[in-house]
């Protein structure tokens, strides 16, 4: 059994202030797969490299979501909420989840949505062109997924400042450690819980005049022959809440962070040169927000070279898949233009991200919006980034931005 020496890949400060490129090249020349402790007698299989996510990514009968998707999760939350959440179930059951919820996600939908998404994003550029100083992660990315998660759920003009306020306030800064307090985690737990009591009301709202939103359809739903539980649609509801503001505002915050080390990259996207699509892409694959996804395996099975037993918990490091030398061309390179670009920011396979499409969207919309109305981009304070062995991201980007 291959074992990784030395330093636990799953430590959070190493995100924050570590260097886990450095660390993930090495592997991914020594042992591609390997054995990570984890705390006292416990551990896991690390991949990170390609070919060996692919294949756990494909294989859900050798590897079950039903035991948790992150590492550190509460055992607790993760078995009240397996095979009740679409993230945590695993196919058939899995596939007739997805197929209730498809339906506000498929790209024609998400497409025609691309003038609500300029509408809430032109006016946050705007403001911040006319102060000295903002916070691109608070007064700009998180802004934009908050506000297009409530125009799925269809929740009502009146409530979405306050939506938008809760959901910063639930997914901000990072607590505990270096930069984070008990307190923010109290703010946070609270904001979540007002979220779920909003929900709450929502459902019984949509129960008595149903709506053509993502809600509704879960309300209308039948798994097994029977509707979902209460409990079902407010869980899957807040998955997608999760999922809908993580991803978009820790590639929006990182993705500008590369623009300003990249002046040329820069000046392709200002320019036209560089296609906004195929740099969207790159950004996902650059920044790679969701650190790793966890499965646990079913079955023994062959992982790379590694034995992999039945009941052990096997982590793929997205944020490494996506530089490996053996797919992408120099891969530490931030090259808007880079085609082909099959990276795996959004998994692959059955569990392939279901809010894919959205996220794309609003960073092609962000974009745009930028390269119309932004000259310059420069740092007015130092870079904080988040504590996680889950989300690689930005807490705070303090930017002084100028008009074109």
């Amino acid at each position: 059994m291959t074992t990784v020496p030395a330093i636990d890949v799953a430590d959070p400060e190493l995100f924050r202030s570590g260097d886990p490129l450095t660390l993930w090249a090495e592997l991914r020349r020594t042992a591609p797969v390997s054995w990570n402790e984890h705390g006292p007698g416990t551990g896991f299989w690390s991949i990170v490299s390609y070919a060996p996510a692919l294949r756990m990514y494909r294989d859900t009968a050798s590897f079950t979501s039903e035991q948790g998707m992150r590492l550190d999760s509460d055992e607790a939350a993760v078995r009240a909420a397996s095979r009740k959440m679409l993230i945590v179930t695993d196919p058939p059951r899995h596939s007739a989840m997805r197929q209730m919820m498809n339906s506000a996600f498929v790209p024609r939908v998400v497409t025609a949505m691309e003038e609500t998404m300029r509408r809430v994003i032109e006016p946050l550029v705007e403001d911040a062109l006319a102060r000295d100083e903002v916070d691109f992660v608070s007064d700009i990315a998180a802004v934009l997924p908050a506000a297009i998660i409530c125009e799925i759920m269809n929740v009502p003009q009146s409530d979405r400042d306050l939506m938008v306020k809760l959901t910063s306030a639930a997914f901000g800064a990072s607590v505990g450690g270096a930069g984070g307090c008990p307190m923010d985690q109290m703010q946070r737990t609270e904001a979540h819980a007002d979220i779920f009591l909003y929900y709450a009301e929502l459902m019984a709202s949509r129960r008595r005049e149903p709506g053509s939103d993502v809600v509704t359809a879960l309300i209308e739903a039948r798994m097994d022959g029977r509707p979902l539980s209460d409990e079902e649609v407010l869980l899957n509801c807040d998955g997608l809440l999760t999922g809908a503001n993580e991803t978009t505002r820790h590639a929006s915050a990182a993705g500008v962070l590369a623009l300003m080390d990249n002046p040329e990259q820069w000046r392709l996207l200002q320019s036209g040169e560089a296609d906004v699509s195929t740099a969207v892409e790159e950004v996902l694959r650059y920044t790679s927000p969701a650190l790793h996804v966890t499965r646990v395996a079913t079955r023994d099975v062959q992982v790379g070279e590694q034995p992999v037993r039945a009941g052990d918990r096997v982590v793929v490091w997205n944020a490494s898949v996506n530089r490996d030398e053996t797919v992408f061309r120099d891969p530490d390179r931030f090259d808007l233009r880079r085609t082909p670009n099959r990276h795996l920011t959004f998994g692959i396979g059955p569990h392939f991200c279901i809010g894919a499409p959205l996220a794309r969207v609003e960073l092609k919309v962000l974009l745009q919006v930028l390269a119309e109305k932004v000259a310059t981009m420069e740092l007015a304070g130092p870079v904080r980034r988040l504590r996680s062995n889950f989300m690689w991201g930005i807490e705070s980007l303090p930017l002084r931005l100028r008009g074109r």
